[in-house]
């Protein structure tokens, strides 16, 4: 069964992404990156996004958001003339910002437009096209008005996090409805969602024997040994823990600290390294941490790990 790294807007970025890849490889590596969505942004694909996708690690598959089938072929586009051969597409996005505008999750109840793009991706036979979605807007049972457009499409396969987008990131997993599109589909499907620990996904493994993979992302970004743990069969130590996330975080600093300018910049994208694995850091650090106003105050207190 693969396992696949979600990605998430401003965290899994390149420099996490190079940094997970040289303290956690080979072992507990997933089996694919992928990177957080491109987009338009004033009629041009965003260029800082390009950017970060071609920064690595190698073999990082692009994601993309997209309201109109002219998006979706300047996103395609692009990124095929840049040697791309695997292109995600974003149904799943549940920002109110994306979904008013008829993008992410919305897409769950544009059949025509689904339609249309499933049209143009059959033109594209060497490009490799997958789709990772929820199931739906509001209600969990607005995926089958366009699942049968989706299953039209040529993907290699369906990533599903079994929330609406209003749910966003809390609330339960609709499993009842996960399992009755699990068995309408005729793609391999992948399950996303709450996935913390290598029993969980032994548990999806068992419950699900025909899911073809999971994909982590809040699971990963607070635990980045999650994929060795499981693979291995052995749980860290905390001290060993703690190394791993203080090495990741060495290689994170060192990539900001050659491309950003000025400690508020830098310290803008050090503090979300720890929003997730906040819970492996010793009681009151976090806090601390977030409250360093300076380089100097914030280095200091990680000096006290």
């Amino acid at each position: 069964m693969k396992i696949f790294a979600a990605p998430l807007q401003g965290y899994t970025d390149s420099a996490w992404r190079r940094a997970h890849t040289a303290v956690f490889g080979p072992d507990g590596l997933p089996d694919a990156y992928f990177a957080p969505f491109l987009r338009i942004e004033k009629g041009e694909v965003r260029p800082r996004d390009l950017r970060d996708l071609a920064e690595g690690p190698a073999g990082t598959i692009p994601q993309i958001i997209f309201k109109d089938l002219d998006e979706f072929n300047r996103l395609t586009g692009t990124l095929i003339r840049r040697g791309h051969t695997r292109i995600d597409l974003n149904l799943g996005c549940p920002f109110p910002p994306q979904c008013h505008k008829g993008r992410g999750a919305a897409m769950i109840a544009r059949t025509d437009m689904l339609l249309s793009v499933a049209d143009r991706m059959r033109t594209l036979p060497d490009i490799e096209f997958s789709v990772k979605m929820r199931l739906g807007t509001d209600t969990p049972d607005q995926w089958r008005q366009s699942i049968a457009a989706i299953d039209a499409m040529p993907l290699t396969h369906i990533t599903v996090h079994p929330r609406t987008a209003r749910q966003q990131y809390k609330g339960e997993l609709h499993t009842n409805e996960f399992e009755q599109l699990l068995g309408t589909v005729t793609k391999p499907v992948v399950f996303n969602g709450d996935i913390a620990t290598p029993a969980d996904i032994a548990s999806l493994q068992a419950r699900y024997p025909t899911l073809s993979g999971i994909m982590t992302g809040r699971g990963l970004l607070a635990s980045p040994w999650l994929i060795a743990e499981y693979r291995s069969g052995e749980t860290w130590p905390p001290e060993r823990r703690l190394a791993a996330l203080l090495a990741m975080h060495s290689a994170i600093f060192a990539t900001y600290q050659a491309t950003l300018c000025g400690e508020s910049q830098l310290l803008s994208k050090l503090l979300p390294f720890w929003e997730y694995p906040s819970t492996h850091l010793p009681a009151k650090l976090y806090k601390t941490l977030r409250k360093a106003h300076t380089l100097p105050a914030y280095l200091h207190e990680l000096q006290n790990l």
